[in-house]
C-alpha cells in the first residue's frame, strides 16, 4: 500500500484519482496546486508520501514548476512523481524529461492505467516518461 499525494486543481480530478487509488488500498491526501504540494512535502508533521500525481496546469503555481522544485530539493528528489496532464505532444515529452518527470500520464486517462503507474513508481520502478 502506497501513500499518493494528489495534486489537481480540479476537485473533480482529484475525486476520480482518490477513488481508484483507494479501491486498490492506497492512502491519498490532496492539495490543489504546488504551493499546496510543496508545502506539504515539506511538512516534518506529515507521513512520508510514496509517488505524487501532478497536474500540469494550475494556478498559482503550477506542476512543471512544482516538479522542478522538487527536484532541487535533496530531501524529496527521489520522490516518484507522475505528471497527468491534457497535453502529452513530443515538446510535452521533452520537458517531462528535463524537469524530472517518472511518468507521463494523458488526460483523458483510463484510471486502471494511471493506478498501475503509480504502483509501479511505489514499488521502486521507475518508468521513463511515457503514456
Amino acid at each position: 500500500m502506497a501513500r499518493v499525494l494528489v495534486v489537481d486543481d480540479t476537485s473533480q480530478i482529484r475525486m476520480l484519482i482518490r477513488l481508484n487509488l483507494e479501491m486498490e488500498g492506497h492512502e491519498v491526501e490532496e492539495a490543489a496546486d504546488g504551493d499546496e504540494c510543496l508545502a506539504r512535502l515539506r511538512d516534518a508533521s506529515a507521513p512520508a508520501v510514496d509517488v505524487v500525481t501532478m497536474d500540469a496546469v494550475m494556478e498559482p503555481r503550477d506542476g512543471w514548476s512544482a516538479v522542478a522544485e522538487i527536484r532541487r530539493d535533496p530531501a524529496l528528489a527521489d520522490l516518484p512523481v507522475v505528471m497527468v496532464t491534457a497535453s502529452v505532444q513530443a515538446h510535452q515529452q521533452a520537458r517531462a524529461r528535463q524537469v524530472g518527470v517518472d511518468a507521463l500520464v494523458s488526460k483523458p486517462f483510463e484510471p486502471e492505467a494511471l493506478v498501475e503507474v503509480v504502483e509501479d513508481l511505489a514499488l521502486g520502478g521507475r518508468p521513463s516518461v511515457r503514456r
